[in-house]
């Protein structure tokens, strides 16, 4: 059954997406000094943009992890701990304001019915 208001499920799969995007960042830095490990990344506001653009549910949406091309070191890892630090610091800012966002349409929700 279609969704009067589709806010809910998008907020939801991109919280989904931010929170695989931060398992895989943590994967990156904890790999940081194994040799041949090439960092992974997942576009999950690229998927997710895609997929609404497609009118797809939100739902189904399937964030799939890529290894990202980066300048290897001598031993072929593909990890700058710093970077990773960085992204993952963004990463979770972005988590955090989806988490407030979806908590502000819920109370808004709320007040609408009288609750």
């Amino acid at each position: 059954m279609p969704s009067l208001d589709s806010t809910q499920s998008i907020l939801e799969a991109a919280m989904r997406g931010a929170w695989q995007r931060q398992t895989l960042l943590t994967n990156n830095i904890a790999n940081a000094n194994t040799p041949g490990y090439l960092r992974e990344d997942v576009n999950f506001q690229g998927e997710l943009s895609s997929a609404m653009g497609n009118e797809e549910s939100p739902e189904g949406v399937s964030f799939q992890p890529e290894v990202q091309p980066q300048v290897v070191s001598p031993n072929g890892n593909g990890v700058s701990v710093d970077q990773e630090s960085a992204l993952l610091a963004e990463n979770g800012l972005l988590y955090q304001a989806l988490t407030q966002v979806l908590g502000a349409h819920d109370a808004t929700l709320r007040a609408a019915m009288g609750l």
